[in-house]
């Protein structure tokens, strides 16, 4: 009986260390994405440190919303759209008008 709870701990020990990692990856994979674009963007449009990182912390935010719609089982009708509205919002508070303009050209050679 002993042996039988053993397992079945450890099983469950094994079940929770999965989720960990595979949760520890997702965040590894949004983060790169963002470091990328970040860059990218930031050779394109020339912004600052400070801008930098917002631009970098509202990518990221934007790359896991979109992973995890895409990983959704039930997604509510203009759900995306929503989320690239959010980024443009955010985009726009953090650029300044002539930043944001060659930002949005950047986002129309990408798509």
């Amino acid at each position: 009986m002993k042996k039988i709870m053993t397992l079945g701990l450890f099983v469950f020990a094994l079940f929770l260390g999965t989720s960990s990692v595979m949760a520890q990856s997702n965040t590894i994979e949004v983060n790169n994405i963002a470091s990328e674009k970040t860059k990218a963007l930031q050779q394109y449009i020339k912004f600052d440190q400070n801008q930098s990182h917002q631009v970098y912390e509202a990518i990221k935010e934007y790359t896991q919303a979109t992973l995890d719609l895409q990983k959704a089982k039930v997604v509510k009708e203009g759900a995306e759209e929503k989320i690239k509205t959010l980024l443009n919002t955010k985009m726009r508070e953090i650029l300044t008008d002539e930043q944001f303009e060659r930002y949005r050209s950047f986002s129309l050679e990408q798509q």
